[in-house]
C-alpha cells in the first residue's frame, strides 16, 4: 500500500513547473508516488481552449517517463464527463488499497467550495496545498483538511506556453524536450 498524491489537471500542456512541484511534494510530503491525473474535461475550463485530450495525456506520459515515482493516469477518460474529483477519488478507493491525497496549488482554494460534493470529498481525503504567487493558503471550505507547503515560486504557466506557441516562439526549457517535440510534430510551435 502506497500513499499517493493525486495531482489533477488539464496539463494543457504539462510543463517543467508541474514536474518541479511534483518532485517538491515527493521530497517534502508523505508521498510514495505522485499520479498526474489528466482531466479530459475540467468543469471550470472552456473545452475550446484545451489541446486534444489524448495529446495532453501522451505529453504527460512522455514527461514522466523514466521516473518510477511519477505516473500518468487516464482514469478520468473512462469516467463520465465532465470530470469531478469526488467521482474519480471514489473510483480509485474502490479499486485500490492505496491512501490518496490531493495535491493542488493555493490558487484553487478560493473556489474549493464550488467543487462537486465538496463535503463528501473532504470526508474522503486531505489536501496537500503548495503556495502559488498571488494566492493565500486559505480554504473556502472550513472542514477541508489542508496541509500547507512552501514550494518554489515558478512563474511558468500553460497559458503563457500556449501563447508562445500561437506566436510561433520557442518553449524550450519551459517544457520537457519530449513534450516540445510532440507539440512540434503536431504543428504547434517550433
Amino acid at each position: 500500500m502506497a500513499h499517493v498524491g493525486l495531482y489533477f489537471g488539464s496539463f494543457n500542456p504539462i510543463h517543467n513547473g508541474h514536474l518541479i512541484i511534483a518532485r517538491h511534494m515527493l521530497n517534502e510530503g508523505p508521498f510514495d508516488e505522485i499520479w498526474f491525473v489528466v482531466s479530459p474535461q475540467n468543469p471550470f475550463k472552456e473545452q475550446k481552449d484545451l489541446l486534444p485530450q489524448y495529446l495532453r495525456l501522451d505529453m504527460v506520459k512522455a514527461a514522466v517517463e523514466g521516473n518510477p515515482q511519477f505516473r500518468a493516469m487516464d482514469i478520468e477518460f473512462r469516467l463520465p464527463l465532465p470530470s469531478y474529483t469526488v467521482q474519480t477519488l471514489e473510483h480509485l478507493l474502490e479499486k485500490s488499497s492505496n491512501t490518496f491525497s490531493i495535491v493542488m496549488g493555493s490558487d484553487n482554494l478560493p473556489r474549493l467550495h464550488e467543487w462537486k460534493e465538496i463535503d463528501k470529498l473532504c470526508a474522503l481525503t486531505d489536501f496537500h496545498v503548495y503556495n502559488r504567487m498571488g494566492s493565500e493558503l486559505k480554504s473556502s471550505v472550513p472542514n477541508a483538511r489542508i496541509i500547507p507547503y512552501t514550494a518554489p515560486f515558478l512563474d511558468i504557466s500553460a497559458t503563457h506556453i500556449r501563447g508562445l506557441l500561437q506566436q510561433n516562439k520557442s518553449i524550450r526549457y519551459l517544457v520537457p524536450d519530449a513534450v516540445r517535440e510532440m507539440l512540434s510534430a503536431k504543428g504547434f510551435g517550433e
